[in-house]
């Protein structure tokens, strides 16, 4: 999820995501959303990103998949009251409609 800059809506960014990724806008003059948004890219480059020295961009991508797990399963979160992601979404898995 991006906001709606110009960078965002450009060809070569949609086709950087592939086609196994489902890109979706927030919505305009919502801070509401736009704000967790912004937070979660700040968490992303304090806590993953820009965390440790990696030798190269293909080292930092190897350890995406483990921050995400940890930030989602095992990271309290104060906007939800100390609850992690996977707590707070009842339907993690997508089994129940």
């Amino acid at each position: 999820m991006t906001d709606n800059g110009a960078c965002y809506r450009s060809r070569l960014f949609n086709d950087t995501l592939g086609a196994n990724i489902k890109h979706r806008y927030t919505r305009p003059y919502r801070p509401q959303t736009n704000g967790k948004v912004e937070r979660f890219n700040r968490t992303l480059a304090q806590e993953w990103a820009y965390a440790e020295t990696y030798r190269s961009d293909e080292d930092r991508a190897a350890t995406y998949i483990d921050w995400l797990h940890q930030y989602n399963y095992h990271r309290p979160h104060t906007g939800i009251g100390g609850l992690t992601p996977s707590q707070r979404v009842h339907n993690l898995t997508g089994n129940y409609t």
